[in-house]
């Protein structure tokens, strides 16, 4: 026996499944920065990708969520920023409901977003795609680019290169740094490292270290669930639009259930979870 959707405890419970418990995730995120609650949201009238959905996300952590194809990972972010509509629960920053929020609004609030695909304008060069990053507060470029570019100083270096001309590393760093232009409290990476050769991948998750130590609380939904857990300081394992589990990154890549139903038999050594468009 498990713990159940109600928050009940079953035999045999592991320390994760009990954190993911409704009753348990209540307790724990108590003055969080982020957090949402028993979320229910969707792409399609009437079809639900999440099913009552809880998560937490406090000050200066980085929170890794994994999980099979079709979980909700990505839709989990989307409606946290504000791009799909939550039917039911509640999605909090600093206790301040942002449930029906849109994007814009959430960004001068202090929440980034970097989604998977097509985020850099291609034809703009990085300082132009910089600048579009505060196109709310134009006034702020030459400050925030200078910030951005003392963690990443190949954006200054090569301002003037359209994006086209960059390699996928490269294009993931002038999106962060977009992200970033604003300022943000907290950042949400959509699978920051899909589709980047091995050694491009590990630099994304570099990136986002500093980007953290640089005091940005950080969200990521990833494809390769070690490398992942590796560099979080908590994991969530979703599972059919629910947290099945949660605790520390390593506690999770020891996790004898997380590993035989999640990460494979190879988690030990070199899991990666297939590319994942939940």
């Amino acid at each position: 026996m498990t713990a159940s959707t109600d928050g009940s405890i079953g035999v045999g419970v592991s320390p994760a499944e009990l954190a993911a418990t409704p009753q348990r995730h209540r307790e724990l995120a108590q003055g969080a920065l982020l957090r949402t609650d028993d979320l229910v949201a969707g792409y399609l009238p009437g079809v639900n990708i999440l099913q009552g959905c809880n998560f937490y996300l406090r000050e200066g952590e980085i929170v890794g969520i994994i999980g099979p194809n079709g979980a909700g990972k990505s839709t989990l972010l989307k409606a946290m920023f504000g791009l799909i509509p939550v039917r039911e629960g509640t999605v909090t920053l600093r206790d301040a409901d942002i449930t029906a929020a849109k994007a814009h609004t959430l960004v001068t609030k202090g929440v980034g977003y970097v989604p998977q695909n097509n985020n850099v304008f291609a034809s703009l060069t990085i300082e132009e795609n910089m600048q579009m990053g505060v196109y709310l507060r134009p006034r702020t470029f030459t400050t925030r680019f200078d910030a951005v570019c003392s963690l990443f100083p190949l954006l200054g270096e090569r301002r003037k290169t359209k994006a086209a001309a960059l390699s996928g590393g490269e294009r993931q760093m002038v999106a962060m740094g977009r992200a970033l232009m604003m300022e943000p409290a907290v950042l949400l990476f959509d699978e920051p490292s899909a589709g980047l050769s091995p050694m491009f991948a590990d630099e994304v998750f570099v990136r986002c270290k500093k980007i953290n130590a640089a005091g940005v609380s950080i969200v990521m939904v990833e494809q390769n669930a070690r490398r992942c857990l590796q560099i979080c300081d908590r994991g969530y394992v979703l599972d059919q639009g629910r947290n099945a589990y949660t605790n520390t990154g390593a506690a999770l890549m020891k996790d004898p259930k997380v590993i035989e139903l999640y990460l494979g038999t190879l988690a030990g050594s070199r899991a990666v979870i297939p590319h994942s468009v939940g």
